[in-house]
């Protein structure tokens, strides 16, 4: 059983998921904490993004391009980490449909961090504090409840989880399409459950609705 579509329009809007080699072990991932005071996933643990603006349609040609390039600047402008735009990677797409709150139409991207990159500067307002952490170790955080976290983030931390490496990660992306996720609400075992489809790459497919923060 599925809940019919909001009404409200979707935002364009982008996020990256910066990803830093560690010698072997799990490699980490940029995220940041949104502040408490924002209306949407305020206090939350996400990926630097956010909305696509007029200047990143410039030199670009499809909104896939105007989105790469607004991942670029706001994980520069929430953290101060420069990113080349060639590095990017599409990894997903999400856009929930059946919601009241408001909506944001996201492009995921991964990228390598910079060899070089220097200590992250977290922009004030934007973000409470930038950090580097492994996928298992957010996850692990969330579950014990001393980080949160909204529906999308915790399926791609798990889908992160499962690699080793950034070309472990770029591999899996390439080898699965990027179609729009638009999460539905759907009835078993007694349950009701907020799903994704099972053929993208995420080893959890659902979860169930009255502990799915959805904003």
């Amino acid at each position: 059983m599925s809940l019919a579509m909001s009404d409200n329009e979707a935002i364009p809007a982008a996020t990256l998921v910066v990803m830093r080699e560690t010698g072997g072990a799990a490699p980490e991932l940029l995220m940041v904490e949104r502040p408490t005071t924002m209306a949407f996933a305020g206090g939350a643990m996400v990926f630097p993004g956010g909305r696509i603006d007029t200047a990143d349609w410039e030199g670009a040609d499809e909104l896939l391009h105007a989105a790469a390039r607004a991942a670029v600047r706001e994980t520069a402008e929430e953290t101060g980490l420069s990113i080349r735009l060639d590095e990017l990677v599409s990894f997903a797409r999400w856009r929930p449909d059946n919601v009241s709150h408001r909506r944001f139409d996201t492009f995921f991207f991964l990228a390598p961090a910079p060899a070089d990159a220097g200590p992250l500067v977290p922009q004030p307002g934007e973000c409470e504090r930038a950090l580097w952490v492994t996928a298992a170790a957010m996850l692990e955080a969330i579950a014990t409840g001393d980080a949160r976290a909204i529906f999308p983030t915790i399926r791609n931390l798990e889908r992160l989880a499962q690699f080793s490496s950034f070309a472990e990660a770029r591999a899996h992306a390439e080898a699965h399409p990027v179609e729009i996720i638009s999460p539905w609400i759907e009835e078993a075992d007694g349950e009701r459950w907020l799903t994704i489809p099972g053929h993208l790459g995420y080893p959890v497919t659902r979860e169930r609705l009255d502990i799915a923060l959805r904003a």
